[in-house]
């Protein structure tokens, strides 16, 4: 039975890959530029989840981070700065602001830390929008060009995609190594009970601190994607609206799960599109649908899946239950 999950893992996996690599060659430019914001969005949802998913501090934030990256690239840019040192000072900028940001989660927990980043998103928001003479205020800043890498121009829509789904792929790659190192144990350790980790030796304090500060990061290079995606930067994108939609990413796809950003991602920046023929009533439609998952599954889309493919536990033998709890693809795969 595992072996059998594991190959539909697999064949999922490498059906998406097909299908993400051959898909701009059969859509449109918007079908293009749609597919492309999936990516750059389940970069910051990847942030996102391994802040609330792994370690379990709650973050409304994250919209403000995308922000912050978006703007540290359209400012450089296009003062003729080359794209790659912006994307790694958007990063690490976030990163340090994350950090600070941290502080407050060593005293508040839970709906208060929310609150906590819910002003701090807020406040963000109202820098970019009333600093004129930095952001450009509500007219924001235009003619962001999109990098070129050793000779090829990534101005077509379909060259930038498969720009933004090469870093999608490596920082996955990077956080699949991190969720398995003793770093990701310790986020997740500090998750599901602080006091016995901090019993354990585990210094909860910097891991509560490295958790905001890594998922700071992640988002600030998704804004430093998202600034030549559009090649316009105003305020309105990075209101509290896109922290909450990344926050649906990560507990629709299933918080705490690898993969589960990926497929929060499509439904909560592909299904809409997908679902504009009921024409008037899609955003309602959308509304009902997410709310019926939420009800039937709150461990998300990923748990839905682990539910169907795993047997019960009744009938599975001990050495197969021990595996399952070590399954690739769940929240214990750490």
């Amino acid at each position: 039975m595992i072996d059998r999950r594991r190959a539909i893992y697999g064949v999922a996996l490498a059906a998406s890959a097909i299908f993400l690599v051959a898909a701009p060659f059969a859509l449109k430019p918007y079908g293009i530029f749609i597919l492309t914001s999936w990516a750059v969005m389940t970069v910051a949802a990847i942030g996102l989840n391994l802040t609330l998913g792994y370690a379990g501090q709650v973050s409304m934030a994250q919209a403000a981070f995308v922000g912050i990256g978006a703007y540290t690239t359209a400012l450089l840019t296009t003062h003729g700065w080359p794209f790659w040192s912006t994307f790694a000072l958007a990063g690490v900028a976030c990163f340090v602001v994350g950090w600070l940001l941290g502080y407050p989660a060593l005293r508040v927990q839970h709906h208060y830390l929310a609150f906590v980043t819910l002003a701090f998103n807020t406040l963000v928001f109202l820098i970019f929008r009333n600093e004129e003479w930095l952001t450009g205020g509500n007219y924001g800043i235009s003619n962001i060009p999109r990098p070129e890498v050793f000779g090829w121009a990534t101005d077509r829509p379909r060259d930038f995609y498969f720009f933004c789904l090469a870093h999608l792929v490596a920082i996955s790659t990077a956080t699949w190594w991190l969720i398995r190192s003793p770093w990701g144990r310790a986020f997740v350790a500090l998750r599901e009970n602080p006091i016995r980790a901090l019993s354990l030796g585990v210094d909860t304090r910097r891991y509560t601190l490295m958790a905001f500060a890594i998922g700071a990061g992640l988002g600030g290079m998704a804004g430093s994607l998202y600034a030549p995606l559009v090649q316009f930067v105003d305020p309105v994108p990075f209101a509290l609206a896109l922290s909450l939609n990344l926050l649906l990413v990560v507990v629709v796809g299933g918080s705490g799960y690898f993969f589960g950003p990926f497929l929060g991602a499509i439904v909560a920046f592909l299904l809409p599109d997908w679902m504009r023929f009921a024409e008037g009533y899609y955003l309602i439609c959308y509304a009902v649908l997410v709310i019926v998952l939420m009800v039937f599954c709150p461990s998300g889309l990923i748990g839905l899946a682990e539910r169907l493919l795993m047997p019960k536990a009744k009938d599975v033998p001990a050495p197969a239950a021990e595996d399952a709890r070590c399954r690739p693809f769940s929240k214990s795969a750490t």
